[in-house]
């Protein structure tokens, strides 16, 4: 399974994009510097003319593949989930039992990545940082709903429906299954957030193993009322 996770071409939404960065070796370097950039800087820090000069190329170059930065973590955030769906249906292929399938996908989504340090020359520890530190950025904005029907959020909502069908395996009549995977996983990544840097907010600690189990919980519970 790792070997198939290492080597997995994944294809995003042209929309984000001007030219796909996976097309070209600048291409491919603006994508894994930029991950390194944003991870060291944060998003409000980091612009395109710093990744220029760390890139040794011109401004403009980098102009032919985004618009902006926020399309740039848009497509990092696409990339994730697309990535975390393709590793979730690998690590469930065969289990048969749905409660073991909500548990497996409740890990996956707030431990580690481990033995993956690079996916297609993409450094993963640095992009799940993104992940929990920067990724709201990508929808909290005023062009959020054009950008829903333009579908750049397809793959977080993908991965998402995804879960909420082990949800319905379990219970076909719960009528918010929906509403509670997207509660769960937004509030894994805050429960992680929180955790590392506003801890008064949160009973765990960075890298809090019990953070699934809280969550698996709270929807069995939710299924069973």
């Amino acid at each position: 399974m790792n070997q198939l996770l290492q080597n997995l071409s994944i294809q995003l939404n042209e929309k984000i994009y001007l030219k796909n960065p996976s097309s070209s070796d600048l291409g491919n370097r603006i994508v894994s510097e930029s991950v390194l950039m944003i991870d060291e800087l944060g998003l409000e820090q980091f612009n395109f003319k710093k990744l220029a000069t760390r890139l040794n190329t011109a401004e403009s170059s980098i102009y032919r593949y985004f618009d902006n930065k926020h399309k740039l973590l848009i497509y990092h955030v696409s990339w994730f989930w697309t990535w975390m769906e393709y590793r979730l249906v690998f690590s469930t292929a065969n289990v048969h039992d749905p409660y073991e399938k909500l548990r497996l996908a409740l890990e996956n989504i707030a431990s580690p990545i481990e033995g993956f340090e690079k996916v297609a020359g993409i450094n993963m520890h640095a992009l799940e940082r993104i992940i929990v530190n920067e990724s709201s950025k990508a929808f909290l904005t005023k062009e959020v709903e054009q950008e829903n029907k333009d579908g750049f959020f397809r793959a977080y909502k993908s991965f998402c429906h995804r879960i909420e069908g082990f949800i319905k395996q379990i219970d076909p009549s719960y009528p918010y299954a929906n509403a509670l995977v997207s509660t769960t996983v937004d509030g894994i990544q805050m429960q992680k957030f929180y955790a590392e840097h506003l801890p008064a907010l949160t009973d765990f600690t960075h890298r809090e193993e019990k953070i699934p189990q809280m969550f698996y919980r709270l929807i069995i519970q939710s299924l069973a009322s």
